[in-house]
């Protein structure tokens, strides 16, 4: 760059900071500027705001005519203030809303609630919404939208109607039983011409979010589910985990229930909800004071000429086996409603272990005023004792392996090597045929104990007896009993530490070691070998448990506990009073008096061994013999 062009661009340079500075405005101009964006800036919020009055006086214009060309005739209805009314016996204590007609507060009595009042509020204006609509000619009809007249009251029982005009109303009514159950019926009278001559529908739209009532909250929330049943027999439920659930039932159902562990508000419709059912759940957060959000969109009958209402009945209560049971005898509707399904007890099998037997044991033990604890105790000594008989078998066939163990080492020595697999397996069952024992006999009997394992799972979390029912150090069976809270989630374990799921993973320790040792006395060969990476998977199972139980009620893991508890000491006694050389004396016994009945025939397990015994050797001797055809093949 050479000196005129550096000259050139200073030059222009200055120019423009000349032009610049002269022409750059006063400050009595600045100021006016400054005033003028002011004034702009306030002109177009004050636009802005104008615009916006308008668009809500718009909306406000066209809900407005909106209302009044759709429920012209209700015009009277929609006007005054919402009034309660309130209905009670010693059981409920149910308000009413003159809004509506509906229930708008449910307060089951005798029951603590998790805040210590001596009653559960079920559900209020604030948690619960419940309107009817009626479809006419030119609009929709929401009961939500008109103001009922209570025309009727007794102690029992109101009557609530919405005027249209001369001759022209809608009535519903309510009937309280002597308990839980409450009767509805909607009918339409002189309304006949507003509605289409094939209409048949009503439509309902019911939500609730359902109250946390328990301490727990991720236990009480894992048996909180949105169930309804089926008119032709059974019950389903929308899933109790997962994030949201909005679904369709394509069946015809009779009742739905808005259900959390203990206690449900079920609606029920004398002639069905048809089909076309929609269902949503959708699970709160844990310190929200909810469980789940849920809602049920129905159909169910209706008679526009009024000749025959729409009958419904609600149930809010307990949700107690037995109670539900006798509550559905109050229902005037001749159904099998099978209401006592509220109550999960299991899978077919398990819950037919707990319908048949768990409760009349319980029921039983209950009428005779034993404390919750005490009950868990002797149902387990009960299943301990009926469950014995199979449990010493098992013992007894594991404890003849074990005497076996030095003779089956012997036997099976030369087989050392992993091609002789075959042979080795072959000699032991063989020793086994020849003693009459079978390695079998020991599993089934203890297979047998699990479903009653399971059943109590499913039993003991769903008995609303335990609830606030205190044991020992226990304030309440029915949730989890902290030694330690800490008010913070951490992952796996929660935010406490529950002290009867230490006890119970202890116990399960216990009882594992105990099994370890009696396995082990009885592998022989590659199978001791095995037994000692399950001998840390056993080891390690009880940890698992502890993350898995730490949250669940204590009456479970109260009793799972005293079950291992028991079963190890059943195990340790009959280690203890077993003798092994008398046993091994009566094994030889038997060994010799088969050898002198060569042609018995066994029968059970030792046939079936023996059987595959000699499917084995049948197969191993085809090969052989098509090996020694190769090799000859080969030869030649």
């Amino acid at each position: 760059m050479d000196k005129n062009t550096i000259i050139g661009f200073a030059l222009i340079a200055a120019v423009l900071f000349g032009f610049t500075w002269f022409n750059q405005p006063s400050k009595d101009e600045l100021e006016q500027q400054r005033i003028q964006d002011s004034i702009n800036t306030v002109t177009k919020q004050k636009a802005a705001e104008q615009r916006k009055i308008a668009e809500i006086q718009r909306k406000a214009d066209a809900l407005k005519a909106a209302q009044e060309d759709s429920t012209a005739l209700f015009f009277g209805a929609m006007q005054g203030s919402a009034q309660e009314v309130v209905l009670q016996n010693e059981k409920l204590a149910l308000t009413f809303t003159t809004k509506g007609a509906v229930v708008e507060k449910v307060v089951v009595k005798n029951f603590e609630d998790n805040d210590g009042h001596k009653d559960v509020t079920l559900f209020d204006k604030q948690t619960q919404k419940l309107a009817f609509t009626l479809a006419a000619k030119e609009t929709n009809i929401s009961t939500a939208d008109l103001n009922f007249t209570p025309v009727k009251k007794t102690a029992n029982s109101v009557t609530f109607q919405a005027q249209a005009a001369e001759g022209k109303y809608i009535t519903i009514s309510y009937t309280l039983g002597s308990d839980y159950m409450l009767h509805c019926s909607v009918s339409a009278t002189g309304m006949a011409g507003l509605f289409a001559p094939n209409t048949q529908t009503m439509d309902i739209n019911w939500q609730e979010t359902c109250k946390q009532q328990e301490k727990g909250f991720s236990f009480e929330n894992r048996y909180s589910t949105l169930t309804y049943h089926y008119t032709d027999g059974g019950t389903d439920y929308l899933s109790e985990t997962s994030e949201a659930t909005d679904e369709t039932v394509d069946e015809d159902i009779d009742w739905v229930a808005f259900k959390n562990q203990f206690f449900s508000a079920v609606m029920i419709a004398k002639d069905g909800y048809g089909k076309d059912v929609r269902l949503t759940s959708v699970p709160q957060q844990k310190g929200s004071g909810f469980l789940k959000f849920y809602e049920a969109k129905l159909k169910t009958f209706f008679d526009p000429t009024g000749a025959k209402p729409t009958e419904m009945e609600f149930y809010f209560g307990p949700n107690d086996f037995r109670l539900l049971q006798s509550v559905e005898s109050q229902s005037t509707f001749g159904k099998d409603l099978e209401l006592e399904r509220l109550v999960y007890l299991g899978w077919p099998l398990f819950r037919y272990i707990n319908r048949w037997f768990t409760l009349y044991v319980f029921d039983f033990l209950r009428s005779m005023a034993i404390p919750m604890g005490i009950i868990l105790i002797l149902i387990t000594l009960l299943l301990k004792a009926i469950t014995y008989p199979m449990v010493k078998k098992s013992y007894m066939s594991s404890a003849k392996m074990r005497v076996l163990r030095p003779k089956l080492d012997e036997a099976t020595k030369q087989y050392d090597k992993p091609e002789d697999a075959l042979q080795k397996q072959q000699a032991m069952m063989q020793l086994y045929s020849e003693y009459g024992v079978s390695p079998l006999s020991g599993c089934l009997p203890m297979l047998i104990q699990m479903p009653i394992w399971i059943a109590m799972f499913n039993f003991v979390p769903n008995a609303i007896q335990l609830r606030r029912e205190s044991f020992l150090w226990i304030d309440d069976l029915s949730t989890y009993d902290p030694i330690i809270e800490w008010g913070k989630d951490l992952w796996l374990i929660g935010d406490h530490i529950s002290l009867t799921c230490i006890l119970f993973c202890g116990a399960n320790l216990l009882y594992s070691w105990f099994t370890m040792q009696q396995q082990k006395d009885q592998m022989v060969g590659q199978q001791a070998e095995q037994m000692k990476m399950m001998r840390w998977m056993m080891m390690l199972m009880p940890l698992m448990f502890f993350f898995m139980f730490n949250d669940y009620s204590a009456g479970l893991n109260f009793y799972y506990f005293i079950s291992l508890f028991f079963s190890a000491a059943i195990m340790w006694v009959l280690r203890k009073t077993t003798n092994d050389e008398k046993l091994l004396a009566i094994l030889e016994a038997k060994r010799e008096e088969n050898k002198k009945n060569p042609n018995k025939k066994m029968s059970g397990l030792a046939a079936r061994l023996q059987a595959m015994q000699q499917q084995q050797q049948e197969l191993q001797r085809k090969r052989d013999e098509l090996a020694r055809k190769n090799a000859r093949l080969r030869g030649e």
